[in-house]
């Protein structure tokens, strides 16, 4: 084989602070509009949405602007203190109650400790995972609603 050096890629017609400079909202010559370019694209949709404020789309009776997104992570977090102190109170009550229950029955009281210390973790773990599923599973219905959306808006232009 010949010693061949490979062949640099080519340069963009515009440097890159010269394409930054550019307003994002007229495409350059023979580009894609909302694309400079840099190749990265302009933000649209959401995050044009965030000016508007979340008490506007919260009382956006038309349905046009979706929260579910914004409202997930709060839902998540709340979901899981919710599951942390649910595990804490049960985890302490077994325990509590499997020490109660060593004064009348010693068998009884051995093997709610030990369920109660096997049992509650498993059933927390569990209630994260359900709790993640179902909230991954809204959000990704929203946004199969959302891209629906786009998808006909951009189809009654063509």
């Amino acid at each position: 084989m010949a010693d061949e050096t490979p062949t640099p890629p080519p340069l963009p017609p515009q440097p890159a602070a010269q394409a930054a400079a550019t307003p994002a909202a007229d495409p350059p010559a023979g580009g894609v509009p909302g694309v400079d370019d840099t190749g990265v694209p302009r933000l649209v949709g959401d995050a044009d949405d965030i000016g508007r404020g979340f008490l506007s789309a919260l009382f956006d009776v038309s349905f046009t602007t979706f929260i579910t997104r914004r409202l997930a992570s709060v839902f998540y977090v709340v979901g899981l203190v919710a599951i942390g102190i649910a595990f804490i109170a049960g985890f302490f009550g077994g325990i509590i109650g499997g020490i109660r229950a060593l004064w009348w029955n010693l068998g009884g009281g051995i093997s709610l400790i030990v369920s109660t210390i096997i049992v509650a973790p498993v059933l927390a773990f569990l209630a994260v995972v359900v709790l993640r599923f179902v909230i991954e599973a809204v959000v990704a219905l929203v946004a199969v609603a959302e891209n629906t959306e786009r998808t006909a808006q951009n189809t009654d232009r063509a």
